[in-house]
């Protein structure tokens, strides 16, 4: 008896994924979470500013622990106290000499754009450009003066309102540094209990690790400004360059935001020589030229051996990402906010996701 083969059975309908309650109040919980982390995003800024501080004061009294001892907390709280000591010592010692340099440095300033103003109308272009600047001047009459005061007027009402904003953020961020410093270990709970259970051990060496690269960033950055700062008042110095002690002290402070603060601090350095000469204001731009080749070249790359290196163009489009969404002041942050989400992204995605593993 022939035996007819059978028709091959129907293939089974694909199944189609529904969105489920819980995906829909997922979504609308992270949308939430965003909404809120950008309406509060100066606040969180501030958070992020008293954690790198706290890391700063824990490391200072976890050195105190090792060499004589000490609780943790009175550790903290001995650091803090020597910080404002030095500074406070500092203002007294060097205060008058610096705030009067400051002073000069202001008074300085017509004479450095006088200086400018003669440069340029030594420039073939330059008599176009006055003639221009002459005639737009006539035009503007007293009307147009007028009607800008209330313009003016407002922009004095918000440099005071930035300002009064400016001490308390200053106050806020050293309030939750010292807090967050005393009590770090029970913070650190607290963000872990977050996570589920199967992966909290993970979280927590992600934790620790993500500490002990802003440590290390902190510290190679303090290190960087000090050097930046040493070299650059020498060099004015032999340059006989007034006011060398501030231009190097702003030399130092601004050399924490990467591209734009060694710009600016060179900038205005140049600007002070530029009445002693034009020769010594290219002397002055030579110097700082050199300074950041220096850092850039041989000193960062020192310093990274022992503490986070990081892309270039990654950072350079940090800064400009941080400085457009949240402001210039926020461009300090932008380097350690990089730090945490490269890490993030290494740990979290590339390795438990993706299940490549990095080290």
């Amino acid at each position: 008896m022939t035996q007819h083969p059978t028709a091959p059975a129907p293939a089974p309908p694909t199944a189609r994924r529904s969105i489920t309650t819980g995906t829909i109040v997922a979504t609308l919980v992270l949308a939430g979470l965003l909404a809120a982390a950008w309406f509060w995003s100066h606040l969180l800024l501030i958070a992020f500013a008293a954690i790198l501080i706290a890391i700063a004061l824990r490391a200072g009294a976890h050195g105190l622990n090792r060499l004589l001892g000490l609780n943790i907390k009175l550790g903290v709280l001995i650091v803090l106290l020597a910080v404002v000591g030095v500074l406070t010592l500092a203002v007294r010692l060097a205060g008058p000499s610096v705030g009067d340099q400051f002073r000069q440095l202001v008074e300085s300033l017509p004479g450095s754009l006088q200086a400018m103003r003669d440069w340029v109308a030594s420039l073939p272009v330059a008599d176009t450009v006055i003639e221009r600047g002459e005639a737009a001047a006539e035009d503007d009459n007293a009307l147009q003066l007028a009607q800008r005061l209330p313009d003016m007027f407002g922009m004095v009402m918000g440099s005071l309102n930035s300002a009064l904003g400016g001490l308390s953020s200053a106050l806020l961020l050293l309030i939750l540094s010292l807090y967050v410093a005393m009590e770090a270990d029970l913070y650190r709970a607290g963000a872990i209990r977050l996570v589920p259970l199967p992966h909290r051990d993970r979280a927590a060496r992600i934790l620790d690790e993500l500490g002990e690269q802003l440590g290390r960033w902190m510290a190679g950055q303090a290190l960087d400004m000090v050097i930046v700062a040493v070299l650059a008042g020498v060099g004015l110095f032999l340059l006989d360059v007034p006011l060398a002690i501030i231009l190097a002290v702003i030399a130092g402070l601004t050399n924490i935001v990467p591209i734009i603060g060694p710009f600016l601090s060179g900038a205005i350095a140049v600007a002070v020589a530029l009445p002693q000469g034009l020769d010594t204001a290219v002397y002055v731009a030579l110097l700082f030229t050199a300074i950041q080749i220096f850092e850039g070249d041989v000193l960062m790359p020192m310093i990274q051996k022992y503490a986070v290196k990081l892309p270039p163009a990654l950072t350079i489009l940090a800064i400009v990402a941080v400085g457009s969404l949240f402001g210039l002041v926020a461009v300090i942050l932008a380097t350690p906010l990089l730090i945490v989400v490269l890490h993030l992204v290494r740990r979290i995605y590339v390795e438990d996701v993706l299940g490549d593993r990095m080290d």
